[in-house]
């Protein structure tokens, strides 16, 4: 039986759309630019290369054919000038905004800068596509929202106080959404991440995620640091995933949008097995890790236990995760041995 993504596929190859990814040189940015470019898509990028990186838009070149990379026009641009926005938004049917500034410690060294990107950046977007009468506006939520709420599995309506700055900005912005829907009629669709992971997350820097920092310190025989006791748990997506829910997401029907959803495989994992898994994984590549990790205090902010419930996205929007953690690890750790030897 087909599944609702592969259709989608298949009716955006038939009909090409226009597209702009924000952030688009960033991780989940720019597997959602090579894609689109992939389906013939055309697609405009707007990036400050803030934390993203010309590499992986040269990345993506490298991925597609001479035609599909002519179909991309990228704009070298911040989100928190209405300009940019306005000039990016010209003409596009979907918008899949991906521009923030990630990250709950970077967030409590500087709320000011992760407000001003996350909450008045994210303001300009709504605006300006708004203004343009785009068919519909998909933005990177965040499980942060959930803050201490502490049921597991996650449900989109039950969320709790947030822990961070950042959770703080991703919770305004659903607020923003929402309100833009009943004020003025414009739809969105929300899509709260759990830990997504995969090829292009960047594993240098103070504020990288766990897998491609752990990633990197095996590669390079460095010690893996481990925020508290190893069991905190966590829903690790792989980047494939969360590119179908944007797709999806985008052309939902009305009944599905004005909504937020989880986008999660919905299992749990702990920092122990992660460890496990990426010895396991580098394992296969000839990467030889016999260290031990070394555990350290818990970090501030940070929720102790995360699991999707995926159910609402699969029921709305025909989402249906094929990558599980293992099988996303096998997928992207060629890429980081690549990178990083």
């Amino acid at each position: 039986m087909t599944n609702r993504y592969e259709s989608i596929q298949r009716e955006l190859q038939a009909s090409p759309v226009k597209w702009l990814v924000t952030g688009c040189a960033g991780f989940i940015g720019s597997n959602l630019l090579e894609t689109l470019l992939k389906l013939n898509q055309t697609v405009v990028g707007l990036d400050n290369f803030a934390t993203g990186y010309q590499r992986n838009l040269d990345e993506v070149r490298d991925s597609v054919s001479a035609e599909q990379w002519a179909r991309f026009t990228f704009i070298e641009g911040d989100i928190r000038e209405l300009a940019d926005c306005q000039r990016a938004v010209e003409g596009v049917d979907y918008v899949l905004h991906q521009a923030a500034l990630g990250s709950v410690p970077r967030s409590l060294v500087d709320p000011i800068t992760t407000n001003a990107v996350n909450i008045s950046g994210f303001l300009n977007m709504l605006v300006a596509a708004r203004d343009a009468k785009v068919k519909n506006f998909v933005y990177a939520a965040s499980s942060s929202t959930y803050g201490d709420h502490p049921a597991l599995p996650k449900l989109e309506e039950n969320i709790g106080n947030p822990l961070s700055p950042y959770a703080v900005t991703k919770y305004v912005n659903e607020l923003y959404a929402n309100v833009f829907a009943r004020s003025y009629g414009f739809r969105s669709v929300g899509l709260r991440y759990f830990n997504v992971f995969g090829k292009r997350q960047d594993p240098d820097g103070a504020y990288a995620a766990v897998i491609p920092k752990w990633t990197a310190a095996m590669i390079l025989n460095e010690d893996v640091k481990v925020n508290g006791d190893g069991e905190t748990s966590r829903d690790f997506c792989f980047v494939d995933n969360a590119v179908q829910a944007n797709l999806l997401a985008a052309v939902a029907s009305d009944e599905a949008r004005d909504q937020v959803y989880n986008v999660a495989f919905g299992g749990r994992t702990t920092l122990n097995q992660l460890f496990d898994y990426l010895a396991k994984t580098l394992g296969q590549q000839g990467v030889r890790y016999e260290k031990k990790p070394v555990y350290g205090d818990f970090r501030p902010g940070d929720v102790r236990h995360s699991q999707a419930n995926i159910g609402k996205a699969e029921k709305l929007l025909g989402y249906s995760p094929a990558y599980d953690i293992l099988r996303g690890l096998e997928v992207a750790m060629p890429w980081y041995v690549k990178f990083l030897r």
